[in-house]
């Protein structure tokens, strides 16, 4: 199935959730009952040869066809006990005892009692940024549930004690009613039929293929018309959070974590990772997020941020509605939040042991990675060295490099100056202009505008970064006042370059993986920044990256990732790479793949030449 034929599945399940809210509902359960029937059938069918073969053999009547059968019937009734009995893997993280966290399991028993509804069997801490409930079958896909809530360290630090309760009671409130276990329902069959599905990947029999083949027809029909199902789950969640501790308190909280969010992964982790550059030993970054999280953040940064997250539109690439759309649902304003004063951390029994059990494990994992990270900005750092020696006779190559040298090491480094030398040397060098309307101050909004300006006319291939931030800047109230002109100029630039943007998307989506490929054309500073990202994600191993040469804009930068990324779920392979797609540092468009079913590994390392990237034994 193509994206346009989800995309119109998507549409008609939330035409008939609005038109018929029930009866969407009972066909959706119709849908997924046909994946159980499938099981069932296979079983029947198994179960049937095997007692025809069995009762011929009795008979005395026995050949090589009815031994074909019984060895087929046997490998399918193997493959629908696999089906019915798969094992889900449990959440990562360290599971807590009420001993380890009185006050926390004595909020999740308040917001039990209050909904009335199913117990949360297990609570993880983790270190990630987030809070979640899963529900995962507990014999196989005809057996009970069991709930498994995961809470972030990081988000106990960032909020306050209610707003971390309206979180933990909007992921409750996914267990909720009937219509809750109709989710629930949903949500196990397809962890189930993925898990199945993972499992069977590596078989190359004939039931294997056949399930497979099952499979490709069925999932994305099944995620189509669950849709709407898992949006409106996301809106009752949010309800009952509202209703419990009160409809202010849950917009604060969505409100806060936005911001926050934005802070820690553009701002926290980059000064984490460049300490390196000075310190050869890994340093445990919880100690130090304790402080920062927190904190208030800097109001240009959280308005910012706050502007970032309201610009996104609800797509369906995510069952979570934007930030503006949840807003909107509970009847509140979307405005910065009168930050937590103090924050969650008083849930936990001993708050410094639970910070130095995931230092010390975040040391430990990412040892090899730190080691590897110092080597490089060791590198950098001789190499701004050796640029700086020769200040008075640099190119505009020279000065730029030595700029970017020096905000890899120190991303508040003043760095003016070097581009504004490179720009005296070659006038309309991109990379000049472009390094100067970063480093120029959003309150320095003409400069910075004619900065944009003068990249947007000389450089075809940023027109798209330039329109983009010079809108962002325009829209900026606090940049400066409302020019209704100059925005309307921009966005109309902004549109055309969209347009080309799409264009050239949709030609490195649309041709074969490994058509039109070349080796990539990454300078130093730029592959370092691409693997300084990389090194940051935990669950890959190795990375490809590959340029797509695009016939209708040759003069355009593309490229292709390709990423191994094993001990996950093909939905968390697809999310990762649609999250790296918006955030790697790559000088142009990205589709970001994973080893799998197509392409598969051995084609990836026969076709995408060596790896840029592998994470090393720690």
């Amino acid at each position: 199935m193509d994206r346009a034929d989800f995309v119109h599945l998507v549409r008609l399940s939330e035409h008939a959730s609005a038109d018929d809210s029930q009866g969407y509902r009972r066909g959706v359960a119709v849908f997924a009952a046909l994946g159980y029937l499938w099981v069932i059938a296979c079983m029947a069918l198994a179960v049937g040869i095997i007692a025809w073969v069995l009762l011929s053999l009795g008979q005395g009547r026995f050949n090589f066809t009815r031994c074909w059968l019984l060895l087929f019937a046997l490998g399918l009734l193997w493959a629908t006990l696999r089906a019915l009995w798969v094992r889900l893997d449990e959440p990562q993280g360290v599971r807590l005892a009420p001993e380890d966290a009185p006050q926390l399991f004595e909020g999740l028993g308040r917001i039990r009692r209050k909904i009335d509804g199913p117990p949360v069997h297990h609570v993880y801490l983790d270190g990630e940024f987030n809070a979640s409930i899963r529900q995962l079958p507990r014999f196989g896909l005809f057996g009970g549930a069991v709930n498994y809530l995961s809470v972030g360290l990081p988000l106990l630090m960032a909020l306050d004690r209610r707003r971390l309760l309206s979180v933990l009671a909007h992921e409750y409130g996914h267990l909720r009613g009937n219509h809750g276990k109709l989710s629930a329902w949903i949500y196990r069959t397809r962890l189930s039929w993925l898990k199945l599905d993972a499992n069977l990947q590596n078989d190359s029999g004939v039931m294997a293929l056949a399930s497979q083949a099952f499979f490709r027809w069925y999932f994305p029909r099944f995620a189509a018309k669950t849709f709407a199902l898992a949006r409106q789950d996301e809106y009752e969640a949010d309800r009952i959070s509202a209703r419990l501790l009160g409809p202010g308190v849950a917009a604060a909280a969505l409100a806060e974590i936005a911001v926050k969010s934005s802070w820690y992964a553009n701002e926290f982790w980059p000064a984490h990772w460049a300490r390196a550059a000075t310190d050869a030993l890994p340093a445990g970054p919880f100690a130090a997020m304790e402080v920062q999280l927190i904190a208030p953040v800097a109001p240009e940064l959280a308005r910012e941020a706050l502007r970032g997250a309201l610009r996104r539109v609800s797509d369906v690439d995510d069952t979570h509605p934007v930030l503006r759309d949840r807003l909107e649902a509970l009847d509140e304003k979307a405005v910065l939040p009168a930050w937590s004063a103090k924050s969650a951390l008083g849930l936990l029994a001993d708050r410094a042991r639970w910070i130095g059990h995931f230092d010390a494990e975040w040391r430990r994992t990412h040892a090899s990675d730190w080691k590897q990270h110092h080597a490089y900005l060791q590198r950098v750092r001789q190499r701004a060295t050796a640029l700086a020696a020769g200040a008075g006779r640099n190119s505009a190559d020279e000065m730029v490099e030595w700029a970017d040298c020096e905000r890899r090491l120190d991303a508040r480094a003043d760095v003016r100056g070097h581009y504004e030398r490179a720009l005296e040397v070659t006038p309309d060098h991109a990379g000049a202009l472009r390094g100067l309307a970063q480093t120029l101050p959003a309150k320095e909004r003409p400069a910075r505008l004619a900065v944009l300006d003068r990249l947007h006319e000389s450089s075809t291939a940023t027109r798209w970064w330039a329109a983009r931030n010079a809108v962002a800047l325009l829209e900026d109230t606090d940049a400066g006042p409302h020019d209704e002109v100059a925005l309307k100029r921009w966005r109309e630039r902004m549109k055309t370059a969209e347009e080309a943007e799409q264009r050239a998307w949709e030609e490195i989506t649309s041709t074969p993986f490994f058509s039109q490929i070349a080796h990539h054309d990454l300078n130093d500073f730029e592959l370092g920044e691409l693997r300084s990202d990389l090194v940051r994600c935990k669950t890959l191993a190795r990375a490809w990256l590959v340029r797509k040469n695009l016939r209708e804009f040759p003069w355009r930068r593309a490229y292709v990732v390709f990423l191994e990324l094993p001990g996950l779920s093909d939905e968390e392979r697809w999310n990762l790479c649609r999250e790296l797609e918006q955030t790697l540092s790559l000088p142009g468009a990205a589709l970001v793949l994973w080893a799998g079913h197509s392409p598969t590994l051995a084609e990836i390392e026969q076709q995408a030449f060596a790896p840029i990237w592998a994470r090393t034994a720690g």
